[in-house]
């Protein structure tokens, strides 16, 4: 921790407090941070002027960027018989109807993201006090409930990313990781920003986004201007 602490603390000294830098300004400090010995995440976080306890203020969704997020995703579905094969061809680790279910209900969770097919959403729906907690609970929203299962499968297998609001009014997605390149970085985080900019609920009144910021996963965060 002392190590971590002061190394943080010495890139946190290279970037002016409350400066809102344009964006690939904000990753050339993010790419001048000391180096770690892994490959860290890019992560964005959008501070919106919503007030998420209303129901039509809540902004959430599910996009897939440019260039990925560097990470894969272990992704499940439930099924129909007839859709198991093309499921896992494009890339299930597991897929079935009821006995996947079951298998979920009594404890197994080795993955992270669940994708059903409307039908299956009768029993599926049962595993709401399991999968909503961890935020795995498929919804038609996020596009994880679909006819064309094995769409969905593909695109978040590949590191399709879902979001939604917290309690605070923030967005927070991975956009990268920082052996990107400086332009992929920008395009997936500009991708993303504009998707939150055009979900923008029609009762939000003011100042829809209120502060942008980048940081890796274990650097500060550098304020980006929009």
């Amino acid at each position: 921790m002392p190590t971590r602490y002061k190394r943080y603390r010495g890139d946190a000294e290279k970037v002016e407090r409350n400066k809102l830098y344009p964006l690939d300004e904000a990753i050339d400090k993010l790419k001048g941070f000391k180096a770690t010995k892994f490959d860290q995440s890019v992560d964005l976080c959008m501070h919106l002027g919503v007030d998420p306890k209303h129901a039509d203020q809540l902004v959430r969704g599910a996009i897939s960027l440019p260039h990925g997020t560097g990470k894969s995703n272990r992704v499940i579905c439930f099924c129909g018989a007839d859709k198991v094969e093309a499921a896992k061809a494009a890339g299930a680790v597991e897929a079935g109807g009821e006995e996947l279910a079951k298998k979920v209900e009594d404890g197994w969770m080795e993955f992270d993201v669940a994708v059903a097919s409307p039908e299956t959403m009768r029993f599926v729906g049962k595993l709401g006090k399991v999968l909503g907690p961890k935020g795995l609970m498929p919804s038609p929203k996020a596009g994880t409930v679909t006819p064309d299962v094995a769409k969905a499968v593909k695109e978040y297998a590949a590191g399709k990313i879902e979001f939604r609001t917290d309690k605070g009014g923030n967005v927070h997605a991975p956009v990268g990781k920082l052996s990107f390149s400086p332009q992929q970085i920008a395009e997936n985080a500009q991708a993303f920003i504009d998707n939150i900019v055009r979900l923008k609920p029609s009762s939000v009144k003011g100042q829809y986004v209120k502060k942008v910021s980048l940081s890796g996963t274990m650097t500060p965060g550098v304020l980006v201007a929009v």
